[in-house]
């Protein structure tokens, strides 16, 4: 399996998006406001504060300089006010990858769903350029696999005997939590761009008797948890 590259992209991507903070603060013009003003023009503020799409990209860029896994999404989220904002994020996974280890082949391509909400810390400082956040998010994918690997041999024969292993066609299914803390820049008017950090506990997963999934769509490699990092490009539309 070729070395991955996720690590030092998701680490470029984090610097960058911590570096364009203090830069958009510095030329935002608005003062601080004290706290009571600010409770007062929330009260104020509507509750339904527009819609916002994002798509993952730093995945997409993984598999362009040469990860073995490809995942990408598409976020829809809607933001009431400024506070808390339900999201939607529907996005596809693929590998087809061969394990250097014992030269298992691995195969898999389906779409992936995940429903949550993220909670702004920082609601109530609309004169920042961008906030901090948490949420959750349960997350799904049906798909099927493909597995096969090197001939193995019958020890009941003196290994004189072997036998292909393949197994293709498998279904399987897949549910996980995921806990969220990212942050959220405006970089132009109502674009957008934001990372964060996601710790996944898989919930389920259906395997067979010969085989287990090695890459489940949305969620990773198949292990009991995981982290990871995203970066979204966002726009708000306008409302």
């Amino acid at each position: 399996m070729r070395k991955k590259t996720s690590r030092y992209i998701s680490l470029l991507l984090l610097i960058c998006s911590l570096t364009s903070i203090p830069l958009q603060a510095a030329t935002d013009k608005k003062e601080k406001k004290d706290k009571e003003t600010l409770k007062a023009e929330y009260k104020k503020s509507p509750v339904y504060q527009g819609t916002a799409i994002g798509v993952e990209v730093a995945g997409l860029a993984n598999h362009i300089l040469g990860s073995d896994i490809l995942s990408t999404e598409v976020q829809i989220q809607s933001n009431f006010k400024n506070r808390f904002m339900p999201t939607l994020e529907v996005g596809y996974g693929k590998t087809n990858t061969i394990n250097d280890a014992n030269d298992i082949h691995y195969k898999t391509n389906a779409p992936y769903f995940r429903i949550g909400m993220d909670y702004n810390i920082f609601y109530l400082k609309t004169y920042l350029p961008g906030y901090l956040y948490a949420g959750l998010r349960y997350g799904w994918s049906s798909f099927s696999y493909d597995v096969d690997g090197p001939d193995m041999k019958d020890p009941n024969y003196g290994g004189q005997i072997t036998v292909p292993f393949a197994a293709t066609g498998q279904d399987s299914k897949a549910h996980w939590a995921e806990a969220i803390v990212g942050i959220k820049v405006r970089i132009y008017k109502s674009f957008h761009m934001g990372w964060s950090l996601r710790y996944k506990r898989r919930m389920s997963v259906t395997n067979h008797e010969n085989s287990v999934p090695w890459y489940i769509p949305g969620y990773g490699k198949n292990a009991g948890s995981c982290f990871c990092f995203s970066y979204n490009l966002i726009y708000n539309l306008p409302f």
